[in-house]
């Protein structure tokens, strides 16, 4: 069983930044895509950004040049830089691995959760 665990969340005043880290264990890391979605309160879970095995990255075209995905095949870890950060950004943010090649290998984390607020 796949095992990610998300960390860095909490409370951040408007314009500040967090980097969340997910670790990912019981996988074969450097093989997967990994990606960061959220889900704030009411509304759908939405793509943040992701990063393939091979570092090629895809981000939602309103978080474009605000967050960084990155990743330490090492560590077994996916990072999220999230800098400039607004009240609507506020949510849960979940890490998530996904096999391109296998697409019922998907996993995700329990979330953590990001507050912007002053």
């Amino acid at each position: 069983q796949v095992q990610l665990v998300e960390s860095g969340g909490g409370l951040v005043q408007p314009g500040g930044s967090l980097r969340l880290s997910c670790a990912a264990s019981r996988i074969v890391f450097s093989v997967y895509q990994m990606g960061w979605y959220r889900q704030a309160p009411g509304k759908q879970r939405e793509l943040v950004a992701t990063i393939t095995s091979g570092g090629s990255t895809n981000y939602a075209d309103s978080l474009k040049g605000r967050f960084t995905i990155s990743r330490d095949t090492a560590r077994n870890t996916v990072y999220l830089q999230m800098n400039s950060l607004r009240p609507e950004d506020t949510a849960v943010y979940y890490c998530n691995a996904h096999h391109l090649a296998y697409p019922a290998l998907n996993s995700w984390g329990q979330g953590t959760q990001v507050t912007v607020s002053s």
